[in-house]
Protein backbone atom coordinates (compact mmCIF):
# COMPACT_ATOMS: atom_id res chain seq x y z
CA UNK A 1 0.00 0.00 0.00
CA UNK A 2 1.45 2.92 -0.84
CA UNK A 3 1.12 6.76 -0.06
CA UNK A 4 -0.11 7.55 -3.68
CA UNK A 5 -3.38 5.81 -3.98
CA UNK A 6 -3.75 6.61 0.15
CA UNK A 7 -3.62 10.54 -0.39
CA UNK A 8 -5.94 10.41 -3.54
CA UNK A 9 -8.76 8.49 -1.90
CA UNK A 10 -7.73 10.29 1.45
CA UNK A 11 -8.84 13.39 -1.01
CA UNK A 12 -12.50 11.77 -1.69
CA UNK A 13 -13.49 10.36 1.87
CA UNK A 14 -11.67 7.30 1.52
CA UNK A 15 -11.55 6.61 5.34
CA UNK A 16 -12.49 3.21 6.44
CA UNK A 17 -11.10 1.80 3.04
CA UNK A 18 -8.24 -0.84 3.13
CA UNK A 19 -5.82 -1.06 -0.52
CA UNK A 20 -4.69 -4.42 -0.73
CA UNK A 21 -2.86 -3.83 -3.91
CA UNK A 22 -1.39 -1.70 -6.13
CA UNK A 23 -3.13 -2.66 -9.47
CA UNK A 24 -0.05 -1.10 -11.64
CA UNK A 25 -2.35 0.37 -14.27
CA UNK A 26 -3.80 3.90 -15.29
CA UNK A 27 -0.29 5.35 -13.84
CA UNK A 28 -0.11 9.45 -13.77
CA UNK A 29 1.27 11.47 -11.90
CA UNK A 30 -0.12 14.36 -9.73
CA UNK A 31 2.09 17.65 -10.66
CA UNK A 32 2.20 21.52 -10.05
CA UNK A 33 1.91 23.23 -13.37
CA UNK A 34 2.21 26.70 -14.42
CA UNK A 35 2.21 28.88 -17.31
CA UNK A 36 4.87 28.65 -19.76
CA UNK A 37 7.69 31.67 -18.38
CA UNK A 38 6.25 31.50 -14.83
CA UNK A 39 9.51 31.11 -12.84
CA UNK A 40 7.74 29.15 -10.31
CA UNK A 41 11.21 28.47 -8.15
CA UNK A 42 11.79 31.88 -7.91
CA UNK A 43 8.61 32.88 -6.65
CA UNK A 44 8.72 29.83 -4.01
CA UNK A 45 12.22 31.33 -2.87
CA UNK A 46 10.66 34.65 -2.56
CA UNK A 47 7.81 33.44 0.13
CA UNK A 48 5.20 35.49 -2.40
CA UNK A 49 2.08 33.66 -1.71
CA UNK A 50 0.46 31.80 -5.11
CA UNK A 51 -3.22 31.02 -5.81
CA UNK A 52 -3.44 27.63 -7.11
CA UNK A 53 -6.45 25.88 -8.28
CA UNK A 54 -7.41 22.06 -8.06
CA UNK A 55 -9.51 19.62 -7.47
CA UNK A 56 -7.57 18.23 -4.76
CA UNK A 57 -7.29 20.56 -2.43
CA UNK A 58 -6.54 18.20 0.59
CA UNK A 59 -3.52 16.95 -1.49
CA UNK A 60 -2.09 20.52 -2.30
CA UNK A 61 -2.72 22.13 0.70
CA UNK A 62 -0.41 19.46 2.22
CA UNK A 63 2.24 19.01 -0.36
CA UNK A 64 2.62 22.76 -0.44
CA UNK A 65 2.48 23.18 3.74
CA UNK A 66 5.01 20.83 3.76
CA UNK A 67 7.38 22.83 1.45
CA UNK A 68 6.26 25.51 3.70
CA UNK A 69 4.52 27.52 0.89
CA UNK A 70 1.69 30.00 1.33
CA UNK A 71 -1.25 28.99 -1.15
CA UNK A 72 -4.64 30.74 -1.54
CA UNK A 73 -5.93 27.22 -2.97
CA UNK A 74 -9.23 27.66 -5.38
CA UNK A 75 -11.78 24.16 -5.68
CA UNK A 76 -12.17 23.82 -9.66
CA UNK A 77 -13.70 21.06 -11.23
CA UNK A 78 -13.60 20.49 -15.06
CA UNK A 79 -10.98 22.06 -17.20
CA UNK A 80 -8.27 23.13 -14.46
CA UNK A 81 -5.61 24.24 -17.28
CA UNK A 82 -7.95 27.36 -17.80
CA UNK A 83 -7.30 28.98 -14.51
CA UNK A 84 -4.01 30.14 -15.22
CA UNK A 85 -4.88 31.37 -18.63
CA UNK A 86 -7.90 33.84 -17.41
CA UNK A 87 -5.45 34.99 -14.87
CA UNK A 88 -7.58 32.63 -11.84
CA UNK A 89 -4.81 31.44 -10.44
CA UNK A 90 -0.93 31.24 -10.84
CA UNK A 91 -0.57 27.37 -11.10
CA UNK A 92 -2.98 24.30 -10.96
CA UNK A 93 -2.44 20.78 -9.31
CA UNK A 94 -3.62 18.38 -11.69
CA UNK A 95 -3.10 14.57 -12.49
CA UNK A 96 -0.96 14.47 -15.89
CA UNK A 97 -0.38 11.39 -17.80
CA UNK A 98 1.28 12.42 -20.85
CA UNK A 99 1.44 16.01 -20.76
CA UNK A 100 -0.09 16.73 -23.71
CA UNK A 101 -3.28 18.82 -22.14
CA UNK A 102 -0.69 21.01 -20.36
CA UNK A 103 1.13 21.80 -23.56
CA UNK A 104 -1.99 22.56 -25.82
CA UNK A 105 -2.70 24.61 -22.98
CA UNK A 106 1.10 26.49 -22.62
CA UNK A 107 1.96 24.53 -19.31
CA UNK A 108 4.01 23.30 -18.22
CA UNK A 109 4.82 20.57 -15.19
CA UNK A 110 7.16 22.17 -12.66
CA UNK A 111 6.99 19.76 -9.54
CA UNK A 112 5.87 16.22 -8.61
CA UNK A 113 4.20 15.96 -6.04
CA UNK A 114 3.46 12.11 -6.53
CA UNK A 115 3.37 8.97 -8.59
CA UNK A 116 -0.78 7.73 -9.18
CA UNK A 117 -1.60 4.49 -10.30
CA UNK A 118 -4.87 2.62 -9.95
CA UNK A 119 -5.38 0.44 -6.09
CA UNK A 120 -7.85 -2.48 -5.67
CA UNK A 121 -9.61 -1.11 -2.74
CA UNK A 122 -12.14 -2.82 -0.16
CA UNK A 123 -14.54 -1.37 2.15
CA UNK A 124 -12.66 -2.89 5.84
CA UNK A 125 -16.39 -4.32 7.07
CA UNK A 126 -17.03 -6.14 4.44
CA UNK A 127 -13.16 -7.65 4.39
CA UNK A 128 -14.03 -8.27 8.28
CA UNK A 129 -17.34 -9.96 7.47
CA UNK A 130 -16.82 -11.52 4.10
CA UNK A 131 -12.71 -12.35 4.67
CA UNK A 132 -13.47 -15.89 3.06
CA UNK A 133 -15.38 -14.67 -0.44
CA UNK A 134 -13.17 -11.64 -0.65
CA UNK A 135 -9.88 -13.31 0.04
CA UNK A 136 -9.67 -15.31 -3.18
CA UNK A 137 -10.57 -12.01 -5.46
CA UNK A 138 -7.38 -9.90 -3.85
CA UNK A 139 -4.89 -13.01 -4.34
CA UNK A 140 -6.45 -13.75 -8.22
CA UNK A 141 -5.89 -9.84 -8.74
CA UNK A 142 -2.62 -9.77 -7.16
CA UNK A 143 -1.15 -13.23 -9.00
CA UNK A 144 -2.52 -11.35 -12.04
CA UNK A 145 -0.63 -7.86 -11.68
CA UNK A 146 2.39 -10.15 -10.22
CA UNK A 147 2.31 -11.84 -14.01
CA UNK A 148 2.02 -9.15 -16.19
CA UNK A 149 5.25 -7.33 -14.23
CA UNK A 150 7.29 -10.58 -14.87
CA UNK A 151 6.89 -9.90 -18.91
Amino acid sequence: MGIAGKDVLYEHSGAGLYQPLDLQIAKCRMMVAVPAGFDYEGTVKQGTRLKVATKYTKVAREHFARKGVHVDLIKLYGSMELAPLVGLADAIVDLVSTGGTLKANNLVAVEEIMPISSRLVVNQAALKLKRERIRPIIDTFAKTVAERESR
